[in-house]
C-alpha cells in the first residue's frame, strides 16, 4: 500500500515532464481508492521538476534492495 510521503519509482517515461522510467518521486496525495497518486519529482538541490497525477500502474513502491541512480535532466 502506497501512502502520502512514500518514495515511489516511475515505471514509464513521461517525456513531456522530462521524466524517465526509474526516476524517484514522493507521493504528495493519494486519490480515492488508491487508483491514482499525485507525485512530486525534484532535483537533489530541492527544485521541483514536476508534480503529476499518475495511475497506480505508473509507479511502484521503493524497497530496501533498490539503489538510486543519478542522471542530469535536459530542460
Amino acid at each position: 500500500m502506497i501512502k502520502e510521503h512514500d518514495s515511489v519509482v516511475l515505471t514509464r517515461d513521461l517525456p513531456q515532464e522530462h521524466l524517465q522510467s526509474g526516476d524517484v518521486g514522493v507521493v504528495v496525495s493519494v486519490h480515492k481508492g488508491e487508483r491514482a497518486y499525485e507525485v512530486e519529482f525534484m532535483t537533489f538541490a530541492g527544485k521541483t521538476l514536476a508534480v503529476v497525477t499518475l495511475e497506480a500502474a505508473d509507479i511502484r513502491p521503493v524497497n530496501a534492495r533498490m539503489l538510486p541512480h543519478m542522471r542530469e535532466i535536459a530542460v
